[in-house]
């Protein structure tokens, strides 16, 4: 990439479509107008060719050697985003159950996945965090739920209100459905202790338009065969991710995210501890800054991928985010159904640009406090 290029290149706090990392965009340019062995650009090779099929193969064994992902897990790649497995859930895996579905209600997301599951079929709400405003999280004690649920859902990562599960969350026999969307290879986890994982691409895993399912195995039968083809995860597998033409450009730009994490970053223990340091670093600002800076997690469940906070005045914040922009940090607007701040530091936004925001935050504290 052309050094002044990569020279205007603003620090991006977008909540997604969010940062890559330069050196994938850079060999993505490399590549871009001739795939080796191609002649022409990834954007034009047939998804059944078998230049494709090798990117699509590439790409799942590098996710499962970075994730540890046993066998009897099927690695699916699909598209519609979050929003249609908020569907796709209930409709494979709670049809024909004994019991109803469970869902622990941590913010915006879980909130939005559990209308769509109402719409399959029965649906328990086994926490709601509604009360506060979700700025918490659920004790596994307080967990209350019948015993014979078809599964339980929960969202790992709430990128609005900015609360995260600090480990994987043990619930006994039942099986974990997990929205990951916005914490997926941000750190290792357990993949044994889910029947099902799901994520849109967009924020750590690469652009959007590619969805990762991850699935226990025996769970695919639980597909009705009644099912629309398209939203059956039975026949996703079976056509192994070839049901439709899939999302070729973000599979292949997903296997260069993957490479990045195993031979640039060292792997998943090793982003985490760079993710730590990251989070950190804006919520010892939050901490010092004697209420400037109001942060909306509990400190016991803070994400370390979106930082949230308010300051004392709406015009505060329409003042930070305007005046950091014009210090090339960009994206810092709250969601627009929460408003404040909120500063999205997933695995692409480098430690030196979290570092200027801290600045730039003690900086903004000590003109207007």
């Amino acid at each position: 990439m052309a050094r002044d290029a990569v020279a205007h290149r603003l620090f991006n706090f977008c909540a997604g479509p969010a940062a890559l990392p330069l050196s994938v965009l850079e060999q993505a340019q490399r590549e871009f107008l001739v795939f080796p062995g191609t002649g022409a650009s990834v954007l034009e090779i047939s998804h059944r060719s078998s230049a494709f099929k090798e990117i699509l193969g590439d790409a799942e064994r590098c996710l499962r050697r970075l994730l540890t992902i046993p066998d009897g897990y099927t690695v699916l790649f699909l598209q519609g985003g979050a929003r249609l497995q908020f569907s796709m859930v209930p409709m494979n895996l709670l049809h024909n159950q004994s019991g109803p579905a469970q869902y622990v209600l941590t913010g915006t997301w879980g909130t939005k996945a559990c209308e769509q599951a109402r719409r399959e079929g029965p649906v328990e709400v086994v926490w709601d965090g509604a009360e506060t405003d979700y700025d918490r999280l659920p004790s596994a004690s307080r967990w209350n739920s019948s015993k014979n649920a078809a599964y339980r859902h929960i969202t790992s990562n709430e990128t609005i209100q900015g609360v995260q599960f600090p480990s994987d969350p043990i619930v006994g026999d039942t099986v974990l459905i997990c929205d990951t969307s916005s914490d997926f290879l941000s750190r290792p986890i357990e993949i044994s202790h889910y029947g099902l994982l799901y994520a849109c691409a967009q924020k750590n895993a690469g652009p959007a338009g590619v969805t990762i399912v991850i699935i226990r195995d025996q769970l695919l039968q639980r597909s009705d065969a009644a099912l629309p083809g398209y939203l059956s995860y039975r026949e996703h597998a079976l056509a192994g991710s070839l049901y439709n033409t899939p999302c070729t450009f973000g599979v292949y730009m997903l296997g260069l995210v993957v490479r990045w994490l195993e031979d640039e970053v060292g792997g998943l223990e090793a982003m985490d501890r760079i993710n730590r340091c990251k989070a950190s670093q804006l919520y010892e600002v939050l901490d010092s800054s004697e209420g400037f800076y109001q942060g909306h997690a509990q400190p016991d469940c803070r994400s370390l991928m979106n930082v949230t906070f308010r300051l004392p005045s709406d015009e505060l914040d329409d003042a930070f985010v305007g005046q950091a922009e014009s210090e090339g940090l960009c994206a810092l607007r709250g969601h627009r159904s929460v408003g404040g701040i909120r500063a999205s530091i997933y695995n692409a936004v480098p430690v030196s640009g979290v570092a200027a925001l801290a600045e730039f935050m003690q900086d903004f504290q000590s003109r207007n406090a």
